[in-house]
């Protein structure tokens, strides 16, 4: 009887414990790879995307969701961790080039979203794409990537810090009047895209003596870089710390929320790009993963993150919303969509194409060799002497009181 006794309550504290840890668990999980703060995430009074999906899953199919977002600085750290091979992201949004870098190197699977939606019952918001965002390079069979959003490259700068005459061209981001006070892309392809700009070079270039003259130009803005930064841009330009950096045009509105100083302009020649939302080989749920895209190209979703990321957006349920366009206001709308931007053109001709590994590694090796070497930024420079200084005061204060205390003892 005791023996009875003990196995029911052993059964009862197993089935106990499988009612406890299964509380809370969800059917499916989509895991997201996507840049910082280019989701709207429910702060600044926006709706909360993820959250959203989740909702929009479990009504759809039955099942309940649960996301989980990782966010990465730069495509190159975005192709290291998907070209691993151990990475299990559902859901990547990589930029133009590397779009087709990794689909020439088969890292990408196909984006059915027109057929899963069918499968599903539910309604396709692809066909909302513009024409021009259509056939481009890197995907002309539109087969691996669903374009999220777009912009240009310039140049932010602090009105209080910069004289308005010296606001000409990336010349500016080698202006020894401003040292320490510069920032640059921490990020090969951009960096160097500044100084092929400078000096006339094809973006795409293969000729490694351009490369190297590009290097030996950065080599050159180098003492007058306070840092070389991704997202560490908005607290620099935001508290007044720097006063210039090149930067995507979406992200100066941004930062104009919290410093209205700071001003913003196009170089004469500058780069374009296009940001994509793709499906990694090693997603394990690609079915979701073209759903969660189908979501963030409904209305809703798709205005609150335009609206919250400031950057220009592919999808018409956008651009053509009346609220959207006076939410954005007239100056935001002529930055983000100006009148000579023919994005598909000007795409194909003029924006950032995968290389041969050839150059790829060259420029690697280029890249590497001018974040060791010579010299460091002067930001650096400033903090080591701070730094020093401190640790003088430090050995100072203690031998002034050694011998304080030798007088007392």
């Amino acid at each position: 009887m005791k023996k009875i006794k003990i196995c029911a309550a052993a059964a009862a504290l197993l089935v106990l414990l499988a009612v406890l840890t299964s509380c809370g668990k969800t059917d499916e999980v989509l895991y997201v790879y996507n840049w910082g703060e280019y989701l709207a995430d429910g702060s600044y009074d926006t709706m909360d995307v993820l959250a959203g999906f989740e909702e929009y899953y479990e009504e759809l199919t039955g099942r309940t969701m649960k996301v989980y977002l990782t966010t990465f600085d730069s495509n190159e750290d975005l192709y290291a961790k998907i070209s691993g091979g151990t990475s299990r992201y559902d859901v990547i949004f990589p930029s133009d080039y590397m779009i087709d870098r990794l689909r020439n190197e088969e890292l990408l699977l196909p984006v059915n979203i027109e057929e899963v939606c069918e499968e599903y019952g539910a309604e396709c918001f692809y066909d909302h794409i513009g024409e021009d965002f259509r056939g481009l390079y890197y995907d002309p069979e539109d087969k691996y990537s669903v374009p999220y959003t777009y912009g240009r490259v310039g140049i932010i700068y602090n009105s209080t810090q910069v004289d308005e005459e010296d606001c000409t061209g990336w010349e500016l981001l080698w202006n020894p009047k401003y040292a320490g006070k510069i920032l640059q892309f921490n990020n090969s392809r951009d960096a160097f895209a500044t100084a092929q700009y400078l000096l006339g070079y094809d973006l795409n270039t293969e000729d490694p003596a351009e490369w190297y003259a590009c290097y030996e130009k950065l080599l050159e803005q180098k003492p007058l870089i306070q840092s070389y930064v991704m997202d560490e841009i908005y607290n620099k330009m935001e508290s007044g710390e720097a006063a210039i950096g090149a930067y995507y045009a979406g992200d100066f509105f941004t930062m104009l929320q919290v410093n209205e100083d700071l001003r913003f302009f196009y170089p004469e020649n500058t780069s374009i790009f296009v940001d994509s939302m793709c499906i990694p080989k090693g997603s394990q749920n690609p079915e979701n993963a073209a759903l969660f895209m189908n979501y963030l190209l409904s209305e809703e979703p798709a205005i609150e993150c335009a609206e919250f990321i400031f950057y220009a957006c592919p999808n018409d349920l956008v651009f053509e919303n009346e609220d959207y366009q006076e939410d954005m206001g007239e100056e935001v709308m002529e930055v983000l969509y100006p009148e000579d931007l023919r994005f598909s053109a000007e795409l194909n001709v003029n924006g950032m194409r995968n290389l041969s590994p050839e150059t790829l590694e060259y420029i690697g090796r280029l890249w590497e060799d001018l974040k060791i070497s010579g010299g460091l930024p002067t930001g650096v420079y400033i903090t080591a002497s701070v730094l020093a200084l401190f640790i003088a005061g430090i050995i100072i204060y203690n031998v002034f009181l050694g011998r304080r205390r030798s007088k007392w003892y």
